[in-house]
């Protein structure tokens, strides 16, 4: 019993992981043990290795060494999709939608890898399938309402303005009954308003599905207003963990963001990594 609660109590667990770009080390014996309900934020200077983090830890890039655990689970050699599917979802510095289709059917594709059915059903559209597809309709709307986005679901994605476009990334993420976020700049591009609007979302979101999430963001009031713990990157290594109050002071984030000369640590009004 001992044991199996030990499990429990670290929702994600990277042990010395490492990766290497034809001899460029992006990330470099990075660790983590993640506790459920967490906000985690990752900063660091351009080049860090941020996004090279997110991308092992949802099966985008493999490790050169070291392992990656999920509720236990190794999860190192897994393809994304596998990923997806046992509850890691994210977001991506670039948007990345389905431009052609709707905003009701991008969040429904997300939905439908849990809803299979087969090839037979579908094409006889049989009463479960459509019984089926009412109800992903139903919950694709109930996750647009959660941003605001349910009056546009015809709407072309496209053709959203970019904060909503990012909005939309997000419930396609939910959609995918995730215990895990990772949210790749989910302000960047948005006016202050949006910013902080995006900030109260992410809050409501991870209370409401008990989620527990990752952030990689440029803008650092967003970091020190969401995150309960940050990692601090540096040439791919990590530098400082801790809370925002202990980041802020930190000599080694002072000199990695601002030299050795360097005396004011990034703050709540103006850095950004």
């Amino acid at each position: 019993m001992a044991a199996k609660q030990a499990v429990n109590s670290c929702l994600l667990e990277a042990d010395t992981c490492s990766k290497a770009f034809r001899g460029l080390v992006a990330v470099d014996g990075y660790n983590l043990k993640l506790s459920p309900g967490t906000i985690l934020g990752i900063i660091g200077p351009n080049g860090a290795g941020k996004t090279t983090i997110f991308n092992l830890l949802t099966g985008y890039t493999r490790p050169t060494q070291g392992t990656i655990r999920f509720q236990g689970r190794e999860i190192t050699h897994l393809a994304p999709e596998e990923i997806a599917t046992i509850g890691i979802g994210r977001t991506f510095q670039n948007v990345r939608l389905f431009p052609s289709m709707t905003v009701l059917e991008n969040v429904m594709v997300a939905l439908q890898l849990h809803n299979c059915d087969n090839l037979f059903t579908t094409l006889l559209s049989w009463p479960s399938f459509l019984g089926r597809e009412g109800r992903l309709t139903k919950r694709s709307l109930e996750l647009l309402a959660l941003f605001d986005l349910n009056d546009r679901a015809d709407v072309v994605a496209s053709a959203l303005p970019y904060g909503n476009q990012r909005q939309l990334e997000i419930v396609r993420a939910l959609a995918l009954q995730p215990k895990l976020l990772l949210l790749d700049e989910p302000v960047a591009g948005l006016n202050p308003y949006e910013s902080q609007n995006m900030i109260q979302l992410i809050r409501r979101v991870r209370d409401l599905f008990d989620l527990t999430i990752i952030i990689v963001e440029h803008n650092m009031p967003v970091i020190m207003q969401l995150c309960e713990t940050i990692q601090v990157l540096n040439y791919g290594r990590i530098i400082a963990e801790g809370t925002p109050e202990q980041i802020r002071s930190n000599p080694l984030v002072i000199e990695a963001y601002l030299g050795k000369e360097g005396t004011n640590a990034p703050d709540s009004t103006n850095s950004r990594t």
